[in-house]
């Protein structure tokens, strides 16, 4: 690995920061020992189970329990009668309903409950709930959706809104009538991007406990422990004290565990049967009970000089949010703030939409936005370089963003903006050598099933390269708490870190430790389960807790210091046994940013960027349509590598995500009724689909974070989708302006 000061040594500095520390769940894992929230068990639970809707649009006629409740083992059947509090929640707009009511706006979505003593048998009660539907013209174009044709999704909006716009961000910087007149080149295209399904291993499942003061705990696996209970506390009508949530083991999450799914009704059932109650999605269920990554359509134009020097951008994006409003606003935003992409752009015409449709409920994904907006800008790019009859990597090189430059929304990159570094590194590896088609047929695209010996393969290069904004963007008061206490345990110091953040696996636990032994000195640290008991960390989202929750305890634990400091000079151990333990609570805030205006879209919206390249290497049977990616290489500048290892894990994962959106991975949605909702239909990348992924970390220190420290997890998936596409048309010189590209976009075509 190469970093921009040469070599990077990894040094044990006490598995402090900077170093390989090893997670404590690892092991577990890989053995198949770690206890995942489908794992948990209580004396006397019981089992609940959620009635959904068939329709994608329907007007419920009748709801009948009756005989569900008759069954024998079935202990409650819930309706949206049962409801003790608001009928409706939500992350950003409370307007979906906990159980419906009169009417269904998208298959799958939760109509009753039902708890029982046996999974099987709440399942069998499932089937004897009598609805009647009557079915509703559904709304399944969001180009209709935008022009305001087709029936009305949302009758009444609770945010106050109009049509089916959830909403238009609209950006408008620089003269846009100059630019175009100086353009000497244009390039035009239109983009789309399926429905991605962030496909975790671990399925939607929690524990709800009913407490003896008329409150109720729930372990649960989620992303934002604090945001869920105040959904929940408005749904169950109790204030914040009686709903205590604690996390349980989280099989994966990339994004789709901010919503709500288990959370309000498992809650529900224990406070109505006064039994614990288990809630766990199988797999179809799981497809139907979060939400997904937003299809999109996308309109790029690019104009520039003779000289490859672009002049101007102007986007129009459609992003279909399904049937409520999730996080549809704010997944618009960033994908309209980032759609000039990582170049130097003096002049934007941005117009960025967000609609309802009775389509499955879209939302956060690993990305939010900015993945199909680099996908749009970088396919066009491409496009503008043929224009230009330019090599595709020169034209980026010759626009690449620096520090200084202005973005869209006016704000100047003030942090480390490597972008042609980034490049130029990828330019300067050697391309992996040309399979050996007479030693291995599974070199070549098919080979497992020796569909071909590479008679009509051919090789493609792409590149392409995304910026992100890191954490919560537009105004955003982001925080994060941690308390960190000190005291002897056998003789020994031992630090005790409690938080809320969310370990989804990607190592925020491990980070913790690793701050703790760096700031304390000290080799022993216990990181106490995330709960509610201690202030909110805010989300493990948006490439954020790394740099909010392990700000806060780094300021814990320097805070802790200056006590330890203040009491003598004496060694640590006899300072803890003469003054006992020391503890501290500390809030850990960036600096503010500011909403963008409506009308032209500028402001300081966001704290920092993150920069990925990727260098995509494919070969394709032209005939066949089949494709093997070779080599997926990529360079990102990552501010401060807490953990390096775990950094590289998170790199390798993203760029697997963003492979499957090029090549494989989409949710089938026909009419508003999914397609494909099984790992047997929906395929995701195996390790025989993953290439080498050679990985150039740079560490060009934030000025502003904790260490330096920039968020890692999401910028992977931005570059990685679009380079393989790229790839794709060097090879084939096809149009591909579809992902993901499937066998018969490709077959006999070029």
């Amino acid at each position: 690995m190469i970093t921009a000061t040469g070599t990077r040594q990894r040094l044990d500095t006490g598995r402090g920061v900077g170093t390989d520390a090893l997670r404590p769940d690892g092991t577990l894992k890989v053995r198949g020992a770690f206890a995942y929230a489908s794992d948990l068990r209580w004396d006397g639970m019981v089992w609940g189970a959620t009635l959904r809707s068939p329709h994608p649009s329907a007007r419920i006629v009748r709801l009948g329990t009756a005989r569900a409740l008759k069954l024998p083992g079935v202990v409650a059947v819930l309706t949206h009668r049962d409801v003790p509090g608001s009928p409706r929640y939500g992350m950003k707009v409370a307007d979906q309903p906990v159980l419906a009511a009169d009417r269904v706006r998208y298959q799958g979505e939760p109509v009753a409950l039902v708890a029982a003593d046996h999974p099987e048998t709440a399942r069998r009660a499932l089937r004897l709930i009598d609805v009647e539907y009557e079915e509703l013209p559904a709304l399944t174009d969001p180009e209709d959706a935008v022009r305001g044709l087709g029936p009305l999704v949302h009758e009444e909006r609770v945010d106050g809104g109009h049509g089916n716009v959830v909403r238009h961000v609209r950006i408008r910087h620089g003269d846009m009538a100059r630019a175009r007149a100086e353009a000497e080149v244009v390039a035009r295209g239109v983009y789309e991007v399926g429905m991605q399904d962030q496909a975790f291993l671990g399925p939607e499942a929690g524990l709800a406990i009913p407490g003896e003061d008329g409150g109720v705990d729930v372990l649960v696996s989620t992303q934002w422990l604090h945001d869920d209970r105040h959904q929940m506390c408005a749904a169950l009508g109790l204030p914040p004290e009686k709903v205590r949530l604690t996390l349980s083991g989280v099989g994966g999450a990339f994004g789709g565990r901010e919503d709500v799914s288990v959370q309000i009704h498992a809650a529900m059932l224990a406070l109505h049967t006064g039994r614990p109650v288990k809630m766990s999605y199988n797999r179809e269920e799981s497809f139907f009970g979060h939400v997904h990554r937003h299809p999109a359509k996308m309109w790029f134009e690019h104009g520039a000089s003779r000289e490859g020097k672009i002049l101007y951008v102007t986007a129009r994006l459609l992003f279909d949010g399904g049937a409520y409003t999730s996080t549809s606003q704010v997944v618009i935003a960033n994908g309209s703030y980032f759609a000039a992409g990582a170049y130097e752009v003096p002049h934007a015409e941005i117009d960025g939409f967000s609609v309802f449709t009775n389509n499955p409920p879209c939302g956060a994904m690993r990305g939010f936005g900015a993945v199909q907006s680099c996908y749009g800008v970088e396919s066009n790019l491409d496009r503008l370089a043929r224009e230009l009859r330019m090599d595709p990597l020169e034209l980026r090189l010759r626009n690449a963003m620096t520090t200084g430059t202005v973005l869209p929304t006016g704000q100047a990159v003030d942090g480390p903006a490597p972008a042609a570094e980034l490049l130029r590194r990828l330019r300067d590896r050697p391309l992996p050598p040309a399979p050996d088609r007479e030693a291995s047929a599974f070199a070549l695209p098919g080979g497992l099933n020796n569909t071909t010996r590479g008679e009509s393969v051919r090789r493609g290069v792409g590149y392409a390269i995304g910026v992100k904004a890191i954490g919560f963007s537009g105004g955003v008061d982001d925080r994060s708490v941690a308390r960190v206490r000190l005291s002897l345990v056998g003789g020994e110091p031992v630090a005790e870190i409690h938080t809320a953040a969310a370990e989804c696996g990607q190592g925020i636990v491990t980070v913790q430790t690793q701050i703790a032994r760096t700031e304390l000195g000290v080799d022993r640290v216990v990181v106490l389960p995330a709960d509610t008991a201690v202030g909110d960390a805010g989300s493990s989202s948006a490439s954020r807790i790394t740099w909010m929750s392990g700000g806060a305890v780094q300021g814990a634990c320097r805070a802790l210091r200056e006590q330890v400091t203040a009491l003598g000079d004496a060694p640590l151990v006899e300072l803890l046994a003469a003054h006992g333990p020391l503890e501290t609570e500390y809030e850990y805030a960036h600096r503010r940013t500011r909403p963008i205006d409506p009308e032209r879209g500028q402001g300081d919206a966001h704290i920092a960027f993150a920069f990925a390249a990727h260098r995509a290497v494919v070969e394709v049977d032209t005939e066949l349509g089949l494709v093997k990616v070779v080599e997926l290489a990529t360079a990102q500048d990552v501010g401060k590598a807490i953990n390096p290892l775990a950094v590289e894990g998170q790199i390798e994962g993203g760029s697997a995500q963003g492979l499957g959106l090029a090549v494989m991975e989409e949710l089938h949605v026909s009419g508003g009724r999914v397609r494909n909702p099984s790992f047997t239909d929906y395929l995701i990348p195996t390790i025989a689909d993953m290439p080498t992924v050679p990985i150039d970390l740079l560490e060009l220190p934030h000025p502003d974070s904790p260490y330096g420290l920039n968020g890692v997890g999401e910028p992977p998936t931005l570059s990685s989708t679009p380079a393989i596409a790229n790839a794709l048309r060097d090879a084939t010189g096809l149009e591909l302006a579809r992902v993901p590209v499937r066998p018969d976009d490709i077959a006999g075509r070029g």
